[in-house]
């Protein structure tokens, strides 16, 4: 049950940028998904690192992590999704809770989802950092407070992408720094399965946005 719980929490919370080379080490491999960790200063939890090259346009790719009310049908144990407010096109901010296996407490958080593209590279950014307020806390849930990443997809040759996400997540409550770290890699690696999967609905298939341009 243990590695369960900690494959929810890490899989589940969608993205300080955390790109630099230094000090990752591969932890597994699969599915052509690769996974990196790497210590963190002041803290006790790992940083983690995926890297995939999808035979997808970033626009279908940016089409999918907008649309975060679906993620209850690709990231791992999410319970539900809800978007709360649009900004742009391109920001919106949604609400998401998880659930862990009892006597564990469900997780839940409100992120900031913001895209962003390069036009001279077309490298394109998605940050979603956890935010206070908007959603009040619910009884028997603990609320995330720390969690920060970033999705960067890069145009390849051959019509593919790059992926890199990153994430930091402080959990909260009672879950031992130890066993996150032990088992943190298995829930990146099922949400990307998941997604790879996803890409292939037919309202993903040749996304056009406005803000993205295609390699």
């Amino acid at each position: 049950m243990l590695k369960t719980i900690v494959h929810t929490l890490f899989c589940c919370f969608f993205f300080v940028p955390l790109l630099a080379e230094d000090n990752w080490k591969k932890v597994t491999e699969e599915d052509e998904i690769k996974v990196f960790s790497r210590y963190m200063p002041g803290s006790k939890i790992k940083a983690l690192k995926v890297e995939c090259v999808l035979k997808a346009k970033a626009s279908e790719l940016v089409a999918l992590l907008l649309d975060v009310e679906a993620a209850t049908e690709w990231v791992y144990k999410t319970r539900s999704c809800k978007l709360l407010r649009t900004v742009s096109p391109s920001e919106l901010y949604y609400y998401s809770e998880v659930s862990l296996p009892w006597p564990l407490e469900n997780r839940d958080f409100v992120a900031h989802l913001m895209v962003s593209q390069d036009k001279v590279s077309r490298v394109v950014t998605v940050d979603g950092p956890v935010v206070a307020g908007m959603v009040q806390n619910k009884e028997g849930v603990v609320r995330v407070m720390s969690s920060k990443g970033m999705w960067v997809i890069t145009p390849v040759n051959g019509g593919q992408i790059k992926l890199v996400y990153t994430l930091h997540v402080d959990p909260g409550g009672a879950i031992p720094a130890w066993a996150v770290n032990l088992f943190a890699a298995q829930g990146p690696l099922e949400t990307f399965k998941n997604m790879k999967e996803q890409l292939k609905a037919s309202k993903y298939r040749n996304a056009s946005l406005p803000f993205i341009l295609n390699g």
